[in-house]
């Protein structure tokens, strides 16, 4: 291996070293179970509640609609399946190109008969089609739950969270959003914006794995998802993971802090890799908007690569011996023989035989680095 450079943050991101020194902080002096009513317990109590307050602060939320899970997954099953049982909801809609989490959620509402599911257009460039959405709203009277990501993990389109939530405030529906690739990359105001549900996971943010949050708006009515105690406003029963969530808030305040800025050389980051992808290689296929940084995020490309047919399977094998870390569309599907469904939906039938590779950046990243993959992946196809 001649160097290591990691481009798949898409897929989780390294841990920054301030968040490390306030977990290890914690993990040392604050053992003591938060639910205990001694000074260990108060003192362990004292540290989530001022995350909490914390992380509402940055999206202008109350501390209390901000609920700890163990990241986006849970978030997602819990705000979707509560909204059915809970709530009343009848019908829910979403799009084909969203997580797994929510399309699997979905299914299970369907197939078990406890929702009807209807799916929103998108079109090749990963966008949904607010009219036809408007369309799904108005088909009937039954209550609704749309459920719609934030920022598509595989191609980086961005939604327009504010005209989805007023179109389905027009049509009194409920909105949830999976918004793990945006939460700490994008501001997001929950004052401004009237989302119900929202969800985000830490270690998309430079913090630790097996932590998120689901924002629940004050006054939802839902009842308990995890049974077993009083955590977490009563929806999420369970020792509460004190140090991760105290990294949690830690890595999203760093984030927010240095957000304008961190944004900036995301963008440069990747705006030089657009430039030098299509300078390498000029039929090169940028999947979705991904090459738009008004519309798609500043923090991934993904790129049908023009490489012969017969080499095409080597492509990923490369890169890794090369020690460039990339993903072949989502993570959650790496090592699975089936192709990715976002890409199914998205990419134009003449690119569908190309293999078809996720870059994603970090503040962490350099042009130096981009450079060397270009040169990897024109040495590739090249033959040399």
């Amino acid at each position: 291996m001649e160097r290591s450079v990691y481009f798949d943050n898409a897929a989780t991101t390294p841990i920054r070293k301030e968040v490390i020194e306030s977990m290890h902080s914690v993990l040392l002096d604050t053992y003591g179970n938060p639910s205990s009513s001694h000074s260990f317990g108060r003192s362990a109590k004292t540290q989530i509640e001022t995350a909490r307050k914390n992380i509402a602060n940055h999206f202008n939320a109350n501390p209390q609609e901000i609920i700890f899970t163990s990241g986006g997954t849970e978030s997602d099953n819990m705000l979707i399946r509560c909204s059915v049982q809970d709530l009343g909801v009848e019908t829910v809609i979403t799009s084909r190109i969203e997580h797994h989490a929510i399309l699997h959620a979905v299914e299970f509402l369907a197939q078990n008969k406890l929702a009807q599911v209807f799916y929103v257009k998108t079109d090749t460039e990963g966008v949904v089609d607010y009219n036809d959405l408007a369309h799904l709203l108005a088909a009937d009277d039954s209550k609704k739950l749309v459920s719609l990501m934030h920022i598509n993990n595989e191609i980086g389109s961005i939604l327009d969270l504010e005209r989805v939530s007023n179109l389905c405030k027009i049509h009194n529906a409920l909105f949830h959003s999976d918004a793990v690739q945006g939460v700490g990359h994008y501001a997001i105001d929950l004052e401004k914006i009237h989302i119900d549900f929202l969800s985000a996971s830490a270690h998309k943010f430079h913090g630790p794995k097996g932590v998120g949050f689901s924002f629940v708006r004050k006054n939802s009515g839902l009842n308990p998802f995890i049974l077993g105690g009083s955590q977490e406003r009563g929806l999420r029963a369970g020792t509460e993971s004190v140090h991760n969530i105290v990294g949690m808030a830690k890595a999203l305040e760093i984030a927010y802090l240095n957000l304008d800025e961190e944004q900036g050389y995301l963008k440069r980051i990747k705006q030089y890799a657009v430039n030098e992808l299509k300078a390498a290689f000029p039929d090169i296929h940028f999947n979705g908007c991904c090459s738009d940084l008004d519309r798609s995020t500043c923090t991934l490309v993904n790129v049908a690569i023009p490489v012969p047919e017969d080499k095409a399977s080597l492509l990923n094998f490369h890169l890794d011996l090369k020690g460039i870390a990339c993903s072949k569309g989502s993570a959650c599907q790496s090592g699975s023989a089936k192709g990715s469904h976002v890409l199914e939906e998205v990419v134009p039938e003449e690119f569908k035989s190309r293999p078809s590779i996720r870059f994603s950046f970090s503040i962490f990243n350099t042009i130096d680095e981009i450079d060397y993959l270009v040169q990897t992946l024109s040495s590739f196809v090249e033959g040399h």
